[in-house]
């Protein structure tokens, strides 16, 4: 993740500007003793202590800046209060209060600036100036602490704003990460629904023919028996792939990733169980056709199969495939027409299949022609 800048810990450059522009007063102030002292020795003389006390408050405040993200108005205050008599407070005081102005609401600010300005106003007075440059500096004072305040203030909401689009922009981050665990998720759901449908409805076939049937050998029905072991154990084993891929965090599904080159052994299984099914395949240079595309065209085929065992049990299939690079892949499959037609409930895998084709961006249509439900899929193969 990465880390942006806080309040709390500002650059390093940032707070050496900081720290010397509020050193600025005690600097001045060190190099106009040292100059009168060197020109007239003033400062040996009754001054020194004053000037001292001056530098010692300067000193002081830049101690104080230390603390003043932790007690931001109370550092404000203490430093801006003894500018009436402490000049050298003046560059602590105007730092603290500039902070206080940028991290705080106006409630906390106002009185600070208050006090400031007051302050100000009584060091004119204190020097003994006269009204006129008392007055002139307290408006200057009050321009100089509104623009600061107003400044601060700007600088606060620029901020929070910044915080704000940032979280909104993390949230919209999150959120796309969660849409993308929850379409995988349903990308393995139906992945189950496909391996799952296909295995159970075998099992439902040769199960069948073991229970109706009453004129099969020993022989005969030890086969079938092994044929409905075999598939139950497929289909725990592919439960479990697909449960394992839904354990992992962020993976996409591993396995089973069946392609069109697995449409024999598909149709050798199916004959096997005792569906009777006609394949008619034409594609051409099938070895340029993506993987992806493949795996579409074989859970279209599997998927008419596994109707067809469902609501047709024991009728001819007929499957159909055909295409080319640019040409696109064509799937037609067919059968009987189940009497009656499924109530609620059907034909949902056709549903889910539907989508699957249409986020491949091919089309599919199921209809009944002729007495024959036909199954109908296209699926883009770009050249």
């Amino acid at each position: 993740m990465v880390r942006h800048p806080s309040p709390e810990s500002p650059d390093r450059f940032g707070t050496v500007l900081l720290y010397l522009f509020a050193a600025t007063p005690l600097l001045i102030a060190v190099l106009m003793m040292v100059t009168l002292s060197a020109r007239t020795g003033e400062a040996m003389g009754h001054d020194l202590t004053r000037r001292l006390l001056d530098m010692a408050a300067g000193v002081g405040g830049l101690v104080l800046l230390r603390w003043r993200r932790r007690w931001p108005w109370q550092v404000a205050l203490v430093t801006a209060a003894p500018t009436a008599v402490f000049w050298c407070l003046n560059g602590p005081a105007i730092v603290a209060f500039a902070s206080l102005a940028s991290h705080h609401r106006w409630r906390k600010v106002v009185p600070v600036a208050v006090v400031f300005w007051l302050a100000m106003v009584a060091s004119s007075l204190w020097v003994g100036g006269p009204w006129l440059l008392t007055a002139l500096y307290a408006v200057v004072g009050g321009v100089i602490l509104t623009a600061l305040t107003v400044f601060g203030l700007y600088l606060r909401g620029r901020r929070e704003l910044a915080d704000a689009q940032r979280a909104a922009a993390e949230a919209a981050q999150a959120q796309r990460v969660e849409q993308a665990k929850l379409e995988e998720r349903l990308k393995i759901a139906q992945e189950m629904h496909d391996v799952l449908a296909h295995r159970i409805s075998l099992l439902s076939m040769l199960a069948g023919g073991l229970a109706y049937r009453k004129d099969l050998t020993g022989e005969e029905a030890r086969e079938a028996a092994l044929a409905i072991q075999e598939n139950a154990h497929q289909s725990l084993n592919e439960l479990r792939a697909v449960l394992g891929t839904l354990r992992r965090e962020g993976g996409a599904p591993q396995a089973p990733q069946p392609t069109l080159d697995h449409l024999d052994a598909l149709f050798e299984e199916v004959r096997a169980a005792g569906q009777r099914v006609e394949v008619d395949d034409s594609v051409d240079r099938r070895e340029l056709l993506p993987a992806q595309t493949g795996r579409h065209a074989y859970r279209i085929v599997q998927e008419a199969l596994t109707n067809a065992r469902k609501h047709a049990p024991g009728s001819p299939v007929r499957a159909e495939l055909g295409g080319r690079p640019g040409a696109g892949l064509r799937i037609r499959v067919s059968n009987p027409a189940p009497t009656p037609v499924p109530g609620p409930g059907g034909r949902l895998g056709l549903i889910g299949l539907a989508e699957r084709i249409r986020m491949a961006g091919g089309t599919i249509a199921h209809d009944v022609r002729d007495g024959r439900f036909v199954l109908e899929a296209s699926l883009p193969w770009e050249a």
